[in-house]
């Protein structure tokens, strides 16, 4: 960034101001993030758990992602043509109808009705509750373009750091609690405290003041979804493009994870300890983020995102050679601290490189790729594991050939996988650092200035109206170091909550997938 002085029209405090506007935004957007979640996982455990059924799971988990993929794009087109807040606002709107159309819908017809999979209320039910998740990522996309317009450039890093802690500590809390409120209270009042829930988050984010121009895009008429205009921006930026296919195939190689985590895992534990271990681990993913809040990326995002993406390669190949409990548990707890600084260091490149007029498009054409990825591995692998690896490595012939690499024990053939799909992603990183694309995006963020001055010059009205609204959010800096200290008091409390589900399915705040 250039060491120009901010204009004489910009107060003094208005990068403080910008800071505490986008906490409040995040403090937002990670109570709805946590209710959509608490309630999309009760209701994946709460059909599993009435039916039995592992295809109405499965498909009620995989439309989640595939609707999600099919719409980013859409969501991405609706960001840059509208006001972030508004964007916010709609997106609480449709979520809380949904929500309650979900409620009416119990009340309306008995639970059996509701279970039953061969009629249409079950899935009237589950789409519903299923359009109202989908809708309310939008907010994701809207965040990630809140960190340009808010926070000074050299704080990206940090402040994208704090997206991936309070997303951390989503995953926990929905994880625990999900299953405990099913357990205990039913899918009704589990769909009550969602409803109630959401109703709070949407009146506090009207109190919120974004200060923000009309965007250009909104100007003049465009496509629902901008596809073209969002393979313009990323082309725009040389070298993004690779990037983004670096991303999406991580993404596969993690759908490997996402399909054969579970069942590895219990067939080292009963389900209730497997839910517990899940809740304790996840503690990496809010340790992670909170150590890039605290100490950014270093000078080289993309250098940074490659050599985690290596150590997640390396460690992904060890965590299963031999069947050992702690092993694989430790495993975990890293690699879910490595998930938050690979994502930051993605959003920062482009928060960096990408003008803040196209970002939302290019976030939701990032999204739409990544976010169909994994589901696409995941389908592929779990097959081929299950019919043609695992009984491979039970015989006597796949005990020979690979006995000296990952032991005898539990599910050796799923280890298998997991150390050929670690070192695929070993060797993919390191000659992504020999690519004429990593040094063009290297010397691109190094030198890029197209938002240098997009969170430095609100206007003074606009700057007065927001200090207003959100004086009481504490600057990124003083909250980052209080999220690098705190994630320990949250490892002791998700330790002693168990966590009362039949499965574990990912979703897109799901470090798994």
């Amino acid at each position: 960034m250039s060491a120009s002085p901010p204009s004489a029209t910009a107060p003094a405090g208005a990068p403080t101001t910008g800071n505490r506007t986008f906490l409040a935004v995040l403090v937002n957007t990670a109570a709805a993030n946590v209710t959509t979640s608490f309630l999309w996982f009760a209701l994946t455990f709460w059909v599993y758990l009435e039916t039995r059924s592992v295809l109405a799971t499965g498909i009620v988990g995989g439309a989640y992602m595939l609707l999600l993929a099919v719409f980013a794009m859409f969501f991405g087109s609706l960001v840059d043509r509208h006001r972030k807040h508004r964007v916010m606002v709609f997106s609480g709107l449709v979520t809380l109808t949904a929500f309650l159309v979900a409620g009416a819908l119990w009340l309306a017809f008995p639970e059996a009705a509701l279970l039953d999979l061969g009629g249409p209320w079950f899935w009237l039910f589950a789409g519903v509750i299923l359009a109202g998740a989908v809708v309310e990522n939008m907010r994701n996309i809207a965040l990630s373009t809140t960190v340009t317009l808010l926070v000074p450039v050299e704080r990206h890093a940090n402040a994208n750091g704090l997206v991936g802690t309070v997303q951390g500590l989503a995953f926990v809390v929905t994880s625990v609690f999900s299953g405990l409120s099913v357990g205990f209270l039913g899918m009704g009042g589990t769909l009550a405290i969602a409803i109630a829930l959401t109703l709070v988050a949407l009146v506090h984010l009207l109190t919120i003041r974004i200060p923000e121009e009309r965007p250009a895009a909104g100007a003049e008429p465009g496509p629902l979804v901008d596809v073209r205009g969002a393979i313009r921006a990323v082309r725009a930026a040389p070298g993004l493009f690779a990037l983004l296919i670096f991303s999406t195939f991580n993404n596969l190689i993690g759908g490997v994870y996402m399909a054969l985590m579970d069942p590895y895992g219990l067939e080292l534990f009963d389900v209730q300890v497997w839910g517990v271990v899940l809740g304790v681990t996840a503690t990496g993913f809010i340790i992670g983020g909170g150590l890039v809040a605290r100490f950014g990326l270093g000078r080289n995002p993309i250098r940074t995102m490659l050599w985690l993406v290596i150590a997640m390669g390396a460690l992904g190949a060890i965590f299963t050679l031999r069947d050992w409990w702690w092993l694989y548990v430790a495993g975990i707890w890293v690699y879910m601290a490595l998930i938050p600084p690979v994502e930051a260091a993605e959003q920062t490149i482009i928060q960096k490189v990408v003008p803040f007029e196209t970002q939302g498009r290019v976030f939701g054409f990032a999204a739409a790729f990544e976010s169909a990825a994994a589901p696409v591995t995941s389908f592929l692998i779990a097959p081929i594991a299950e019919f043609a690896i695992i009984p491979y490595m039970r015989g006597g012939e796949g005990q020979a050939m690979w006995g000296w690499l990952v032991g005898d024990g539990a599910s050796r053939g799923i280890a298998l996988v997991f150390v050929f799909a670690g070192l695929f992603m070993v060797v993919a990183a390191s000659l992504a650092f020999l690519t004429r694309s990593y040094r063009t995006l290297s010397r691109q963020y190094r030198t890029a200035e197209v938002n240098a001055d997009v969170a430095d010059g609100p206007s003074p009205v606009d700057d007065r109206e927001a200090s207003v609204h959100n004086a009481a959010a504490p600057p990124i800096a003083d909250a980052a170091a209080t999220t690098a200290a705190s994630p320990a008091r949250t490892a002791d409390a998700a330790t002693s909550t168990a966590h009362a589900t039949p499965t574990a399915l990912a979703t897109p705040d799901d470090p798994r997938g």
